[in-house]
C-alpha cells in the first residue's frame, strides 16, 4: 500500500477530544464537569438540616461571604507579620502585632463556620483573594492599611448585620452583636491610636522606638 494512502488513514482517525464553546476538552475535563454535576443533583437532594429554624438563605449566604472577608484579612495580616519579620526590616513589635491580629480573623471566620452549622447552614468556601501589595515602606504605611482593612470588615459586618434585621432573626443580631460588633470598634481604636502616633514619631528612630515601646509587649 502506498504510503500517502496509510497517511491518510491515520489522519482521519477520530480524535478523543471534545469540543466545550468551541475549545478542545479532555476526557479528564468532562469526567470532572461529571463528578460536579452529580455532586450538584446530590446536595439538591438532601434534606435540609433538622435543627434549621427561621434561617433565611440570605443570611446563610451572607456568613459565608463574611466568612470569606475574615480570611482574606487574616491573608493581608499575615503577609504584613512576615514583611517586618525581615532581617532587612526587623521590627518584631510590628510582626507580632500583625501576627496576632491574622490569627484573631482566622478565628473569626472559624466562629462564623460554627454557628453556621449551629443554624443548619452550609460552609460554602470561596476563593481568597491574595494581598493587593506584600511590601511596605514604613510601619506607618502598613499600620494605615491595616485600618481600611478593619474599616472594610465591619462595613461588612454592619451589612450582615441589615440582613439579620430584616430576616427578622434576633438570634443572628444576637450573635453578631455579641461576639463581634464591639470587638470590631475597639480594633478600631486601637489601629487609629497606633495611626496617630506612627504619624507623631516620623520614621527611622521614632519608628524603632514606638515598635520597641508600644508593641514589643504583644503575644503573639
Amino acid at each position: 500500500m502506498p504510503m500517502w494512502i496509510n497517511q491518510k488513514k491515520r489522519a482521519s482517525r477520530p480524535s478523543y477530544s471534545l469540543q466545550h464553546h468551541g475549545r478542545q476538552m479532555s476526557p479528564l475535563t468532562k469526567t470532572s464537569r461529571r463528578v460536579l454535576q452529580n455532586r450538584r443533583n446530590w446536595l439538591s437532594i438532601m434534606t435540609s438540616s433538622l435543627c434549621r429554624q427561621f434561617f433565611h438563605v440570605e443570611c446563610e449566604a451572607g456568613i459565608n461571604k463574611q466568612i470569606n472577608m475574615e480570611l482574606h484579612a487574616s491573608y493581608v495580616y499575615l503577609a504584613m507579620a512576615y514583611h517586618f519579620a525581615r532581617d532587612d526590616v526587623a521590627l518584631s513589635g510590628l510582626h507580632k502585632f500583625f501576627l496576632k491580629q491574622s490569627d484573631d480573623e482566622r478565628e473569626h471566620a472559624k466562629k462564623f463556620m460554627a454557628y453556621q452549622i449551629l443554624r443548619g447552614g452550609r460552609v460554602m468556601l470561596q476563593n481568597i483573594a491574595p494581598p493587593e501589595v506584600n511590601a511596605w515602606s514604613s510601619g506607618l504605611e502598613a499600620m494605615e492599611m491595616a485600618l481600611e482593612l478593619e474599616k472594610m470588615v465591619n462595613k461588612s459586618l454592619l451589612e450582615l448585620h441589615a440582613v439579620a434585621e430584616t430576616h427578622k432573626d434576633p438570634q443572628f443580631c444576637d450573635f453578631l452583636e455579641s461576639e463581634f460588633l464591639k470587638e470590631q470598634v475597639e480594633s478600631l481604636k486601637e489601629i487609629s491610636d497606633y495611626v496617630t502616633n506612627l504619624r507623631r514619631v516620623g520614621p527611622g528612630l521614632g519608628e524603632y522606638m514606638f515598635d520597641k515601646e508600644s508593641l514589643e509587649g504583644v503575644s503573639s
